[in-house]
């Protein structure tokens, strides 16, 4: 598995999220990121998921 990192911003640019978690491909890592966007009401919120290798996966701003 691979390490994936979700971050999430208010609009004055305070980080809200900063967190990792594991997924066994691109594809996968970006349903559970935004899974847990939805979870946590963050989805309209400025975030980015980036794989181990510096991929943007998700991003909002």
């Amino acid at each position: 598995m691979k390490i994936y990192k979700l971050t999430a911003f208010e609009a004055n640019g305070e980080k809200i999220i900063d967190e990792s978690f594991q997924a066994d491909n691109d594809d996968a890592a970006k349903e559970l990121g935004e899974k847990l966007l939805a979870e946590k009401n963050l989805l309209e919120k400025t975030h980015r998921c980036t794989s181990p290798s510096g991929k943007l996966l998700l991003f909002h701003a």
